[in-house]
């Protein structure tokens, strides 16, 4: 075997190994589902933290005891410790998306595992507000005053069927935005991705 027939069989390689480029329409195609997702995602971001301001706000300003006010404040912000955790792992995401050198099939794949994967944290982020929950039936089971004080049977029953109907409106509620917000596109991307299978 001669130079020009090892330099032949060397482009031949290359040339298989090539992950094919996704035309420039096919791109646009494609960036106008994840463009929706984006601008989703960043009217999230601000309303939630429009909801943390709001809180504590109302915090300020109720009249209520020093306890009450203070465990619901450390309770507020630990919630915002945990949200902002799960909106970290949204914020990757969203830079992946703005990556314009998404030009090559793989790059697609990759970024369906991306978004296969933040749809399990946002199912997570919803779930993980269960101890936050537990803990604010607490408070205002204990600081709220009543005119017959409720029985220990009362307390429990309460807690655990308030609990648990919260925490399953909450998987339900989480599902369905999540759906609104982004599974629609996601499906979208998914399709164009399944034509340039073909």
């Amino acid at each position: 075997m001669n130079i020009d027939e090892l330099k032949q069989a060397w482009n031949e390689d290359d040339a298989l190994g090539e992950t094919p480029e996704i035309s420039i329409e096919q791109r646009d195609e494609i960036n106008l589902p994840l463009e929706k997702i984006r601008k989703n995602m960043r009217m999230e971001f601000w309303s939630t933290v429009g909801v943390f301001i709001f809180a504590f706000g109302l915090i300020l300003v109720c009249e209520a005891p020093f306890k009450f006010k203070f465990y619901i404040s450390i309770l507020i912000a630990s919630m915002v410790f945990v949200t902002f955790f799960f909106f970290s792992k949204f914020f990757g995401l969203y830079k992946d998306m703005s990556n314009t050198a998404m030009k090559t099939y793989d790059g697609l794949l990759d970024l369906l595992h991306q978004l296969d994967l933040n749809k399990q944290y946002y199912l997570s982020f919803y779930v993980a507000f269960a101890p936050f929950l537990v803990c604010e039936l607490i408070i205002v089971l204990e600081f709220i005053p009543r005119p017959v004080p409720l029985s220990d049977l009362q307390i429990a029953l309460t807690t655990i069927i308030t609990l648990l109907a919260t925490l399953f409106v909450l998987f339900l509620f989480g599902r369905w935005w999540f759906e609104k917000l982004y599974g629609r596109y996601i499906k979208q991307v998914e399709n164009l991705v399944e034509q340039l299978k073909k």
